[in-house]
């Protein structure tokens, strides 16, 4: 049987409303992973980031895939709230690789980052109820690239 998609990246907003359902993004991972998905880039920012990070934390417990940590730059997650920044630091423990993009923050490292996941992704997995900022850019420059956007 082929498989579907091997690698997913994945993208949203920094800021997920109150009734946002997780229990949705974890099923739909799980999906990925049972049609054979076998790696996630996830760009490591607050909010859906992070969110799914951890669904695919809870997920790793019982199934065998990849994670990779694509980092725009040395110290990104020092500008996160203290809360958010240990959970950045706990689900990091749970990714197989840490890809840091840039040594220092400059301009156009968060695109990069994102062009970087697109580029090495078979679907992107977005949040996206937004038409411009980062993730929009993201889902546009994939739609451009021919990679298949699933939307949440």
């Amino acid at each position: 049987m082929k498989k579907l998609y091997m690698t997913c990246a994945l993208t949203g907003h920094r800021s997920l409303p109150p009734d946002f359902d997780q229990n949705a993004l974890s099923e739909r991972l799980e999906q990925l992973i049972e049609g054979g998905c076998e790696t996630f880039l996830c760009g490591m920012a607050e909010g859906f980031d992070l969110t799914a990070l951890s669904c695919l934390a809870r997920l790793k417990r019982e199934k065998k895939f990849f994670v990779e940590a694509c980092i725009p730059y040395e110290g990104f997650a020092r500008r996160f709230s203290s809360e958010n920044r240990c959970l950045f630091e706990e689900l990091l423990t749970w990714c197989d690789r840490e890809t840091v993009l840039f040594p220092a923050y400059r301009d156009g490292c968060f695109l990069a980052r994102n062009r970087y996941m697109v580029d090495c992704a078979d679907v992107l997995l977005a949040y996206c109820n937004r038409t411009k900022g980062g993730t929009a850019y993201t889902v546009n420059y994939a739609e451009r690239k021919g990679v298949p956007v699933i939307l949440l």
